[in-house]
């Protein structure tokens, strides 16, 4: 479904991919691993033409899409849910899932209404507060906010970065739940996180990038028994 293939991604003289490839196949959850400073984030930057690579492509359902503007990616059907929220905090709760919808507002308005119930279905607690700003909910409100506002750009392909970002552990659980369940409902997901044990434990496959570059790449019950990930990111001799 989504192919990067040896991207180069450079900030002014510093390049910060070099040569990254990794795929993600319909119906995954694939989790990308990394410590700060790895590339993570700008990965998922270049997926949504926010940072052009230096070289390299992307293709996302077998059609090059390195070279587009963002809004055209996101109307071909990849979505993000972005690191720390980033609601729009003088919004309401709805207006902030209808800003979601955007690239999609000439769709009959009674699919959008079957995407905001669906949206309310996974997150009851946004229907309590649908009329309530953004800014005012607490971060795990805001994450769950995050995630149905770019549900209603009905993403085949979800990236989240850093979904675990600043939650209690039980919130965590709480996202973590609600990523399978999507993933359930058909979209596939990429997930970038530092927190290893819960994303491997919901995700098929992994990659681990470091520095730039993409260092270890198996199946998600596979690297939960690699001893290295276990020394960097579980606390484990």
């Amino acid at each position: 479904m989504l192919k990067i293939d040896e991207v180069v991604t450079y900030y002014g003289p510093i390049m910060a991919l070099k040569g990254v490839s990794l795929e993600v196949r319909q119906g995954e959850i694939v989790c990308l691993l990394g410590g700060n400073a790895s590339g993570k984030s700008t990965t998922m930057k270049t997926i949504l033409g926010m940072v052009r690579p230096h070289s390299g492509t992307v293709t996302f359902e077998d059609h090059f899409i390195h070279s587009l503007p963002t809004g055209e990616i996101v109307r071909r059907g990849i979505a993000l849910v972005p690191e720390a929220r980033r609601v729009f905090a003088r919004m309401t709760v709805w207006e902030n899932l209808q800003m979601g919808a955007h690239t999609r507002r000439r769709a009959p308005s009674g699919e959008l209404e079957t995407d905001l119930e669906r949206v309310y279905g996974l997150f009851p607690r946004l229907r309590e507060r649908a009329t309530q700003y953004a800014g005012t909910l607490s971060g795990g409100e805001q994450q769950m906010l995050a995630i149905g506002r770019a549900l209603m750009a009905r993403p085949r392909l979800l990236l989240m970065d850093e979904p675990s970002m600043g939650l209690a552990p039980a919130l965590v659980d709480q996202v973590f739940d609600i990523i399978q369940a999507i993933n359930g409902q058909g979209t596939t997901i990429l997930v970038v996180e530092q927190n290893a044990s819960v994303s491997l434990s919901i995700a098929h496959r992994g990659y681990v990038l470091q520095n730039g570059n993409i260092v270890l790449h198996d199946t998600a019950a596979a690297l939960l028994q690699s001893e290295e990930i276990r020394r960097a990111y579980l606390g484990e001799e």
